[in-house]
């Protein structure tokens, strides 16, 4: 299994999560399909189904959730430079053709969140700024084509 490289933080978030799943979510499926159960004939029995299939699905995401924390290696924050792009970076870039400027936080996958900024560092995007400097210009292959950007600012 990969190494996941995160934040303590991100850590943390994922630590409850599964301590909410294995002690809330297990126990109210658990009695669902106990009173689905009460009720007669399982053959027949939707509830029984819907409730057996969330606990499928459940169980799913926990044991994901036990892999994710099992292969977790807390990134020292402390020892993060900013000479050139890596994972925690906060970057600013400018796309060439818009003239527009963008700032992304490299984050692990499971830390990812376009919507505060946070880009896993699988993405395209994130593998065409790591390992570059501020100044540099970077041509990145997206879907939609190549998109052409200069680094404008590297920070924690």
């Amino acid at each position: 299994m990969a190494v996941t490289y995160m934040t303590e933080d991100g850590l943390r978030k994922l630590k409850e999560e599964l301590v909410q799943l294995e002690s809330v979510e297990r126990p109210n499926i658990s009695k669902q399909i106990a009173e689905a159960r009460d009720k007669g004939d399982l053959s027949e029995n939707a509830e029984y189904d819907a409730a057996k299939e969330a606990q499928g699905m459940l169980e799913s995401k926990i044991s994901q959730l036990k892999g994710l924390i099992a292969t977790a290696r807390v990134i020292d924050e402390s020892a993060i430079g900013t000479d050139e792009v890596q994972i925690m970076n906060k970057v600013t870039i400018k796309n060439l053709a818009s003239n527009k400027t963008m700032t992304y936080t490299l984050v692990s996958e499971s830390e990812a969140d376009l919507k505060s900024g946070k880009i896993a560092v699988s993405t395209p995007i994130a593998q065409g700024l790591m390992g570059k400097k501020v100044g540099d210009k970077v041509d990145i292959k997206v879907p939609s084509g190549t998109m052409h950007f200069e680094i404008i600012e590297i920070s924690i």
